[in-house]
This record gives C-alpha cells, sequence and structure tokens, in this order.
C-alpha cells in the first residue's frame, strides 16, 4: 500500500515525467482493491483526473487508461458527476491530438456507468465520436500495416456510439437530433468500404431504427444498402441485418406497404425468394429468411389467403406437417426443442387459432382437431414460460437467485388450474436482457446439441409489433366461441374428438382468459390514470 501511495503521489506536476507516467499507470492497476480508507481512493482518482491536464502527452494518456478502471471500481459516482463536463472536455482534446483507443473505451465505460444522466451531452458525444471515427478511418486506410491502431480505435467509436444510443434510449426525441450525424457513417459503411465495421454499424442502424420515433425517409435510404450487401458478399451478417429489416417492416409499416419507388415488398420477396430457394446454402445460413416472414403472422392476419397461397405453391401439406413436428420435438430430457421463446409461442398460438376460423371446406375435421391440441399445448406452454419469467424477474430485483418449495408449489398449482403438471423449467426464459442489444441475440440461430440450457437464447428482447396487444387466451376463447355460434355441429364434433385430458385443458384455458380480461382491464386503467396525471 505504501507503493501504491508514493505511486498516484508521483502524479504531480514536480515529479519528472516518467515518473508521472508510470505513477498513472501503476494507480490504475490498483484501483479494484478494496481501500479500508475511501479517502485514500478519492485522492487516488483525484490524482489521475490531474494527470488528464499534464503538460505532457504520456502522462495524459496513462492517466486516461487508468481513469477507466477508477470509473469501473466507483461505488460513489458522485466523485466523478460534478467533473463530469470537464472530463468530456479533456477526453477530446486528447483525441485530436493522438489516435488512441483506450480514449474511446474509457468514454464508453463513463457513459455507460452514467446511463441517462449523459443526455446532455449525447449529441456532443455522438459528434465528436463521429468526427473521431472518421479521423481513424482514414489513418487505417493511409496506414496498411496489419494491427494499425487506427482500425481498433474506429471500431471503439462506433461501440461507444452504441452505448450512448442505449444510454438515451429512454429519450427518442434526441434520435431524431443524432441522425444527421451517424447517416454519413451508416451509408459509407453499410457498403464494401465498411466490412472490417460492418457488424458494429447494423447496430448503430438497429438502435436508430428501433427508438427513433420515426423512421425517416433518410433512414429508409439504408435499406438498398443492407439488401445489395446481403446479395453480394455479407450473407454471414444476415442475423444483424435481420434486426434493422425487422425494424422498418414493423416500425414504419405504412411506407413499406405504400412506397414503390423503390417498392420494398418487391426487395424483400426478392431477396428472400433468392435466399430460400438456393439449394447450395446451410441451413443457418437461410434460417433468418423465414424469421423475418414467419408464416404463423402471416396466418394470423389472413389465413385463408396465406393458406390459399402455400397451396398454389403446392407446399401446404410439407409446411405443415414440419410445423408440427417441430412443435412436437424434445431433447432428451423432454425440454421443448423449438419455440422456446415466449414471442414464438404466442405467435404459433395466434397462427394456429386463426386456422380454427377456417370453414370446413379448407380445414377438415382431422386437421382441426390436431391444430386445437396443438394450440392447447402452446398456451399451457406460453403461461408457464410467463409466470416463471415474472419470478426470476421478482428474485432478481430482490437479489434472491434463489426459488423456495413455495415458489415452486405455486408455479405448479398455477399450471394444474388448466388440467396439468408443470413443463421442464428450463423452458423458462432468463432474466430480461438490456433493452435492444437483446433483439439482434433474439434472431441468433439456436445451438442444436443437447444441452437443457437456455442462455444461450432469450426472449425478453424488447420487440415490437401489432400483435403486442393480443392477448393469446382471450383470442383463443373468442376464436372458439365465434367457432360455436356460426357452426354448432363443427364444434360438437370437435369437442367429441377430445380426449378428457385435452376437454379439461380447454376449461381450464376458457377460466384463464376471463381472468386476463380481467388484468387487461385494470392495466388498461391504469395506463389511462398514469396518463392523466402526467399531463396535469
Amino acid at each position: 500500500m505504501t507503493y501504491y501511495y508514493l505511486s498516484f503521489r508521483g502524479i504531480t506536476a514536480l515529479q519528472p515525467l516518467y515518473l508521472r507516467d508510470k505513477a498513472a499507470w501503476v494507480a490504475g492497476q490498483f484501483a479494484h482493491i478494496n481501500f479500508a480508507d475511501q479517502n485514500n481512493f478519492r485522492k487516488a482518482l483525484h490524482s489521475v483526473v490531474s494527470g488528464l491536464h499534464d503538460s505532457e502527452l504520456p502522462v495524459r494518456v496513462d492517466s486516461v487508461f487508468a481513469l477507466r478502471s477508477f470509473v469501473e471500481a466507483c461505488k460513489d459516482l458522485n466523485e466523478i458527476r460534478p467533473i463530469l463536463p470537464q472530463l468530456l472536455d479533456e477526453f477530446f482534446k486528447l483525441m485530436n491530438e493522438v489516435e488512441n483507443e483506450d480514449l474511446v473505451f474509457t468514454l464508453e465505460t463513463i457513459v455507460d456507468k452514467f446511463g441517462e444522466e449523459m443526455a446532455p451531452y449525447a449529441f456532443g458525444l455522438c459528434q465528436n465520436m463521429a468526427a473521431a471515427f472518421w479521423k481513424f478511418m482514414n489513418t487505417a486506410e493511409a496506414d496498411d500495416e496489419a494491427g494499425d491502431p487506427g482500425a481498433l480505435a474506429a471500431v471503439g467509436c462506433l461501440r461507444a456510439v452504441s452505448t450512448i444510443l442505449e444510454s438515451v434510449s429512454r429519450l427518442p426525441h434526441l434520435f431524431i437530433h443524432i441522425e444527421p450525424t451517424l447517416l454519413p457513417i451508416m451509408r459509407r459503411m453499410l457498403t464494401t468500404d465498411g466490412q472490417e465495421v460492418f457488424e458494429e454499424v447494423l447496430e448503430i442502424v438497429s438502435y436508430m431504427t428501433f427508438f427513433s420515433p420515426t423512421i425517416s425517409l433518410d433512414m429508409w435510404s439504408l435499406w438498398p444498402l443492407m439488401t445489395e450487401a446481403l446479395a453480394d458478399w455479407a450473407l454471414d451478417f444476415f442475423p444483424n441485418i435481420l434486426v434493422p429489416l425487422d425494424n422498418f417492416i414493423s416500425r414504419s409499416t405504412t411506407h413499406f406497404l405504400t412506397c414503390k419507388d423503390p417498392d420494398y415488398q418487391q426487395s424483400l420477396w426478392n431477396m428472400l425468394s433468392s435466399i430460400m430457394a438456393d439449394k447450395n446454402m446451410e441451413d443457418n445460413d437461410i434460417e433468418p429468411a423465414p424469421k423475418l416472414i414467419q408464416i404463423a403472422d402471416a396466418l394470423y392476419y389472413d389465413a385463408t389467403m396465406t393458406l390459399s397461397t402455400l397451396q398454389k405453391l403446392g407446399v401446404a401439406t410439407e409446411v405443415f406437417n414440419l410445423w408440427f413436428q417441430m412443435l412436437q420435438q424434445t431433447k432428451k430430457s423432454g425440454v421443448r426443442a423449438n419455440f422456446k421463446r415466449e414471442n414464438d409461442k404466442k405467435v404459433c398460438c395466434l397462427g394456429l387459432t386463426s386456422l380454427l376460423a377456417l370453414p370446413v371446406d379448407q380445414l377438415p375435421g382431422e386437421a382441426l382437431g390436431r391444430v386445437f391440441t396443438a394450440t392447447l399445448d402452446l398456451l399451457v406452454a406460453y403461461k408457464n414460460q410467463v409466470i416463471e419469467a415474472a419470478k426470476e424477474e421478482d428474485d432478481d430485483n430482490d437479489m434472491n437467485g434463489s426459488q423456495t418449495d413455495n415458489e415452486d408449489d405455486e408455479r405448479n398449482g398455477s399450471d394444474k388450474e388448466m388440467g396439468i403438471d408443470a413443463e421442464d423449467g428450463d423452458e423458462a426464459d432468463n432474466i430480461r436482457l438490456k433493452q435492444f442489444a437483446a433483439q439482434a441475440k433474439a434472431f441468433r440461430s439456436i445451438d442444436e446439441d443437447d444441452d437443457d440450457s437456455d442462455d444461450d437464447y432469450s426472449d425478453e428482447e424488447e420487440l415490437q409489433s401489432p400483435i403486442d396487444e393480443v392477448d393469446p387466451f382471450v383470442f383463443f376463447v373468442d376464436t372458439v366461441k365465434a367457432m360455436q355460434a356460426s357452426d354448432p355441429l363443427k364444434f360438437q364434433n370437435l369437442m367429441q374428438t377430445l380426449d378428457f385430458n385435452y376437454q379439461a385443458l380447454a376449461d381450464g384455458v376458457a377460466q384463464h382468459a376471463e381472468q386476463r380480461r380481467v388484468e387487461i382491464e385494470k392495466e388498461k386503467l391504469e395506463k389511462s390514470m398514469a396518463a392523466t396525471a402526467a399531463t396535469s
């Protein structure tokens, strides 16, 4: 500790350059130790901060490196908060003097630590990061030597931008002001010029298309760049490209459907049909394509047209046989092998339920029973997963990751209300991820080995779609009631084909749907009261 004390004492202007330089570095190595006296941590932090103003560049750079460790270790942000504007100024001055990725990484750490508090600086940060990015890229292009620090720093700039965008994700109005600064980077780096930073740029595009209040026409100009790259050289990035494409379609649906120059619908069809029809491609490469179009979604919006289209293409039987095979497929442990996420189950439930409303000539009795029972199984699995995810979130909030026997009994009791035992707990998703980064992971391929762990996927990404407000239980029960009213004979024949377990399960789903109606009305009332209070 004496050596450490002498080290940060060495960051004073009275000491020789080499001593000030090394003292800053050594201080950073000890930032994470458990200080018996927090005043020593405070003194060390202030000594490192003072090094940012040193007359010698090496001292300033090593002070930045040390500061990153102190920011990570800081338990009381009030130690840094008062000097935050000055720190940012020093960072930008240094970035104009030297190309060093540690500068960017330290800045990224500060942004991540302070979160929404960075909102007043977000616009300026993005401007400076963009300027630094172009500077680093120009240096990297001028120097073809491998391992050029300019290229690494350029990547760091884009990562820092993503961190900034995430930190202000709850302030969508800021994205409108930030967009003109980032648009030139996105346009240039979505071409072959940006192959080295393509993944980082796609993440920025994903943030901009997800959190911005509206998707501008300027942002829509990125669509053809992504589809052209996908067709030419960027197939490996298809899961990453999938995210912003989905944002464009789901958050700016009207423009997607009405614009004819360019024709985005035709563009999407050309891209997907080309990829899915290519016999030389591996399944993993093709997988993002059907994820984007989701056949079950199409059934929900127009079951008759979707079924008719599949029949005209001669693939209806093949599609539904494969779908039901995937619904029934399990791992050796009994855990569901497919449709693991809550959203997957919900979409399947809505699509299958929509088939129940079709007339007998489109969905004969045998197929009707198969669809009905598969939907009931999915609804139960969905309900269990929602309950499990809520419990895990509560446990996480209480900083208690262990589940008590009482909680297990409560969950199993809830399942038995619907006529079955609880499914394997592995079916439940992990704790909610950070707001948006998880959306990309949600589209990622699931490892096909027989590992029971669900750590490689998560459902809790912030997906947005028109079906968000549709409750699958209420939708199912209303559809069945409509069937019973419009075609009593069809309904009677269906009920007679069901065994006792599924009849009990149907009754349980009906009861749960009525509970959901009450809960939904309560949620609507609470939202309305909150909105009224916010405007008063």
